[in-house]
């Protein structure tokens, strides 16, 4: 099993969610998170929110990764949300995202996470698999294309 499928059930994967903002992805996120995993959802909000003040998670290309460091983690934790219109995200590029990925880790995680973003970006710097997951109608198919070594 690749390291994405050990930490992205089906049950974390959320197709075409109607959301404005970013603010709101990371609402949304808190809740799935709440109902799966059985994290706060404002910890998780609070956790998010905390890491993109130091930057934008945005990567460009439509893609974001936010993630961060969370106390109630035991073990690395994610998340994939495809929004239903693009939301604003402060990427680079300046275009709006519509595929996060939610990562988080346990707060003394040490370089496990750093290959999940890793394999993450790798995967999203790849037209053909934004394509493939932006197309996907079903969670079994988000998380075989993100999963792929």
């Amino acid at each position: 099993m690749s390291l994405i499928s050990e930490i992205l059930p089906l049950s974390h994967i959320e197709l075409d969610l109607e959301v404005s903002s970013k603010k709101r992805v990371f609402e949304q996120a808190g809740l799935l998170l709440e109902n799966e995993a059985g994290l706060a959802r404002a910890d998780v909000f609070d956790c998010l929110f905390a890491r993109e003040k130091l930057g934008t998670t945005g990567l460009g290309q439509g893609v974001a990764i936010p993630h961060g460091r969370h106390a109630s983690v035991k073990k690395a934790v994610g998340a994939f949300i495809r929004t239903k219109d693009p939301v604003p995200f402060d990427a680079p590029d300046g275009k709006p995202v519509s595929l996060i990925f939610v990562l988080l880790v346990p707060e003394n995680a040490t370089g496990g996470h750093l290959e999940a973003l890793s394999k993450l970006a790798e995967r999203f710097s790849q037209k053909n698999v934004r394509e493939a997951l932006t197309a996907a109608v079903s969670a079994e198919e988000v998380r075989r294309l993100l999963s792929e070594e």
